[in-house]
């Protein structure tokens, strides 16, 4: 017995100063930080860590809208037209394109071209192609940019949509809408800073896209329903009035309030936080997803009430009325960014076209195309495109070969490609009727302007006044950041 106390008191003293020396490590790192004006000081977040906070310089986007596309939309038929491609259809890629590449499920020994059926005519005084696929898009051209040459490091769908979200490719780490949070905190006093709207099937990543990582949970998104209760447990049980439920909240916060003086947890001040956000959003939220305010006209250009179409795809992208639920999403968007929410992620899945890509592909411009272009539009009549960044992308593209899966009867859709892809972007400070990047002519790699998801990230923060390289968070002994040990401000994207 004496021999265990004698170790347990040396375990002790080893504990003691293992954990003191990480203790005083972790806190001169964040003073050093804070002293460079890299991280915000926590003793600054204690009382409200949604309060609102300088950027590192003046930024044009107040809110963001980012639009993903779960699944991987095939920029070929969509934003990036290859006449080539089509001269090629049925050829067999050059060897050398082939040797390190790695697919998803395409044979490369039998892999072939297959061209775009899709027509490319050129919009807006910019002249910007885009496809038929996207008739009402296509009258924003001079509003919006296109990137034609973004690529990522992962060709599956969940680690990609990880990275297109975080800037890494794993689990665990903060979503661009938390950083976003973390480093301006929310304007909206009654609303989350970080809400997320769904349509369709469910996206490969789930919450783990809009996770909040290491940082406090008060930066993860919240996820909203389109029904009278928009998030789940919000009302108040029946029987419960609102000012015994007060005086519930203002005992706990007096109970957690206490508990943080003595530790000095961050994840209390979020607590108390999100109970009162939730205090709050009880008579706010339910009037938000209540468009009976909005004119028929509006309703009408979102096209919150359009009714599936006879011929429907292959039931990808569709679940529960995909085409109303998106048009409703889009014009929730823009009620959310007039009441000062921060970031709005809009999910829409599947775009994974291995097959029937053509009708699949059709229905689900279909889905996005008119309330989109609805969005971008109200916006800028309303004054709010200036301040409004709109992001649409997925999490990579789609291959220039057809896919020749061994139990496919026909090859009729593509495989993953995360060497090539297109996204979109509109408001915030972005320069509209712009073309950034260049792929070869089969559409396989970027050769010009290659722009990683990093580059990308950076972009967006700084629309924002954010210093990419700046807004950090000590974790782990190290200054961690969205952009990872990368990232480029794209400035042919900016204003």
């Amino acid at each position: 017995m004496k021999n265990l106390n004698i170790m347990n008191n040396q375990l002790g003293r080893r504990q003691f100063l293992s954990s003191s020396g990480n203790a005083i490590g972790a806190m001169a790192l964040a003073s050093l930080l804070q002293d460079d004006g890299v991280c915000h000081a926590e003793n600054d977040r204690s009382a409200d860590p949604l309060a609102p906070k300088p950027s590192h310089f003046p930024g044009k986007a107040k809110s963001c809208i980012f639009i993903f596309l779960a699944g991987g939309p095939s920029q070929i038929d969509m934003f990036d037209p290859k006449p080539k491609l089509s001269e090629m259809d049925g050829k067999a890629l050059p060897d050398e394109l082939l040797e390190s590449v790695r697919f998803a499920f395409i044979k490369k020994e039998s892999a072939r071209l297959i061209g775009s059926p899709r027509k490319f005519e050129k919009h807006g005084e910019c002249g910007m192609e885009i496809s038929d696929l996207m008739p009402h898009l296509a009258t924003c051209a001079d509003d919006i940019a296109l990137v034609r040459s973004m690529h990522t490091d992962q060709f599956n769908h969940h680690p990609a949509q990880i990275l297109m979200n975080t800037g890494v490719g794993f689990f665990g780490r903060p979503t661009i809408g938390s950083w976003l949070n973390y480093g301006l905190g929310n304007p909206a006093e009654n609303l989350p800073g970080y809400v997320v709207l769904t349509a369709g099937r469910g996206t490969s990543g789930g919450a783990s896209l809009w996770s909040s990582g290491f940082l406090p949970s008060t930066y993860a998104g919240v996820l909203f329903r389109s029904g009278n209760e928009p998030v789940l447990n919000l009302s108040n049980p029946q029987g419960i009035s609102s000012e015994m439920q007060e005086a519930g909240l203002n005992a706990i916060r007096q109970l957690n309030q206490n508990q943080f003086e003595r530790t000095g947890d961050s994840e209390i001040a979020s607590r108390i936080a999100s109970y009162e956000l939730a205090f709050r959003m009880q008579s706010k939220a339910p009037e938000l997803v209540d468009v009976s305010s909005e004119t028929e006209k509006t309703l009408e250009a979102y096209g919150v009430n359009r009714t599936e179409p006879e011929a429907k795809s292959d039931g990808r992208g569709n679940q529960g009325g995909a085409n109303a639920a998106f048009g409703r999403n889009c014009l929730l968007a823009r009620r959310l960014v007039e009441r000062g929410v921060r970031f709005v992620n809009l999910y829409h899945a599947s775009w994974d076209h291995h097959s029937n890509l053509d009708s699949g592909l059709g229905y689900n411009c279909g889905v996005i195309d008119q309330p989109i272009a609805a969005l971008i539009k109200d916006l800028k009549e309303r004054s709010l495109l200036d301040s409004t960044l709109i992001v649409l992308a997925g999490e990579f593209g789609r291959t220039p070969l057809g896919e020749n899966r061994a139990n496919f009867a026909k090859v009729s859709g593509r495989d993953h490609h995360p060497y090539a892809f297109s996204i979109m972007l509109a408001g915030g400070g972005v320069k509209g009727g712009t073309v950034v990047g260049r792929t070869d002519e089969l559409g396989w790699a970027p050769v010009e302007d290659p722009v990683h998801i990093n580059d990308l990230h950076a972009t967006m923060l700084h629309t924002f006044g954010m210093d990419h390289k700046k807004l950090v968070f000590p974790f782990g002994g190290l200054p961690i950041r969205l952009t990872n040990v990368g990232g480029n401000v794209v400035q042919k994207l900016l204003t």
